[in-house]
């Protein structure tokens, strides 16, 4: 991604060619411009500036950039840096001010050197999805505060699950704690996908135990526990020792028993847990009592479960009602648009039942943005006759930007009528949440914004 702070303006003038060729010669290389009148190409001060970026004309002072291994040269302008860096100021021209013409800077990336130069020079900022971090690292030891904001507004606009884990561990070291709230609602909200991502294998001892103690992690424990594992594994290859069973449970130190292994299901502590060699005997032992003596042991472990995250609820209709002829059900599909006002994570959605007495349904549920599929699930609930609303699930959340129409779709298999919302509302608050809708094109059973099917969205926040 790229963008401008300040949009750039091109000459109106016959000599646009050349300054474009310019430009572009002195983003590529470091060579110097051979025009004898290029200042007279550009009309402002900064693309006159921006000529000099990574450029050799006038240089008085050299980077070299980068590990020993892949260290790259790089020219500079004391001037133009220390008017863009406290930092470099002090650098050059502040009392302990060294006059070096060759400046060692081995803990930065090259790239995210020239991306924080070309900040520097240019107004603009260019950024990428493998260098950002490292531009951050650069942004933050030289003190460019808005070249450092838009970083993490990077990396905040393209947080995941797969990501979030390591987003975190960056965000604690650069003491940024908007993004390291934004990374706890994603790994809260979507903790087993979290858990199970290859960014959760790179994380460090610190930030492992911050997520085994996490309250609100919303993850069967089986699934934290293999996590750790797998961890462990490549916390062994780290240290460079063999991944036995007694150095992942020596890399894992007393982390092993934030794991709330007492709270695991039966089935699941017996077949996995248990089995997996890393439980002492006697500690196998105990919490087998733990689950079945009435004199329960004292366990090391936690045994405690997880409160997780409670879901809410947006509901779209003010009233519902039966008829004798709808709702009913061929294999057609229910559809409705939404829209929110920050990014959330639907659960699942919360669907009417029979009207005619108690009825079991298929519904294949799905989430698709501009027609692409985000998650889908088929289940089959139970209603009890009621006029309440029955929640079927997605197998993981999903993720919902804000400010983006997605599509929620089910289609139900039953042969009872069911009830239907009524006097549908375009917009309604939930906590802090606004969600808007409007009618899907999907739609072929009837559901619309003021009746139909899909009352409610299941959410956490």
């Amino acid at each position: 991604m790229a963008a401008e702070i300040f949009p750039s303006k091109k000459p109106a003038n016959s000599n646009s060619n050349s300054v474009q060729q310019y430009h572009q010669q002195n983003l590529n290389n470091n060579n110097t411009i051979p025009s004898p009148n290029w200042q007279g190409l550009y009309s402002t001060i900064r693309e006159r500036n921006a000529v000099m970026f990574n450029n050799e004309l006038m240089a008085d002072v050299h980077f070299v950039v980068g590990p020993p291994s892949g260290t790259q040269r790089l020219p500079g302008h004391k001037y133009v840096l220390a008017v863009g860096s406290s930092v470099f100021h002090a650098m050059f021209y502040g009392e302990l001010a060294e006059d070096k013409e060759e400046i060692r800077i081995p803990d930065v990336e090259p790239a995210a050197f020239l991306a924080m130069l070309k900040y520097l020079y240019c107004d603009e900022i260019d950024l990428a999805a493998d260098t950002v971090l490292a531009t951050l690292y650069a942004a933050k030891k030289y003190i460019v505060p808005h070249l450092a904001r838009a970083c993490v507004n990077f990396l905040e606009t393209s947080l995941s699950a797969k990501n979030a884990c390591v987003l975190l561990s960056q965000s604690c070291l650069f003491e940024e704690p908007d993004l390291t709230q934004r990374c706890w609602e994603v790994i809260d909200a979507q903790a087993e996908l979290a858990l199970k991502s290859e960014g959760f294998c790179d994380i460090d001892f610190q930030t492992l135990e911050s997520i085994l103690k996490r309250e609100t992690l919303n993850a069967k424990e089986i699934v934290v526990f293999e996590a750790a594992l797998c961890w462990a594994e490549v916390e062994c290859q780290r240290q460079e020792l063999t991944p036995t069973i007694e150095n992942k449970r020596k890399v894992l130190g007393k982390a092993l028993y934030l794991i709330r292994i007492p709270t695991m299901a039966l089935d699941d502590f017996a077949n996995g847990a248990a089995q997996s060699g890393v439980l002492t005997l006697n500690e196998t032992n105990d919490i087998f009592l733990w689950y079945t003596a009435a004199k329960k042991p004292e366990l090391e472990f936690v045994s405690k479960p997880r409160k997780g995250l409670v879901p809410q609820r947006c509901h779209r209709f003010q009233s519902c009602a039966y008829r004798s002829n709808q709702w009913r059900y061929r294999g057609r599909c229910d559809s409705i648009q939404f829209s929110v006002d920050k990014r959330v994570f639907i659960a699942g959605f919360g669907l009417y039942g029979s009207s005619c007495g108690s009825a079991e349904y298929s519904a294949k549920i799905e989430l698709k943005r501009q027609g692409v599929t985000l998650g889908q699930n088929v289940s089959k609930y139970f209603s009890d006759g009621s006029s309440n609303t029955f929640p079927v699930w997605f197998e993981y959340p999903v993720q919902i930007e804000p400010d983006t129409f997605y599509t929620a779709s089910v289609v139900l298999d039953g042969n009872e009528l069911s009830y239907f919302g009524q006097e549908g509302m375009t917009e309604v608050q939930c906590g802090k949440v606004t969600v808007q809708f409007q009618c899907s094109s999907d739609s072929t059973n009837g559901t619309g914004v003021q009746g139909g099917q899909i009352p409610e969205l299941i959410f956490y926040a």
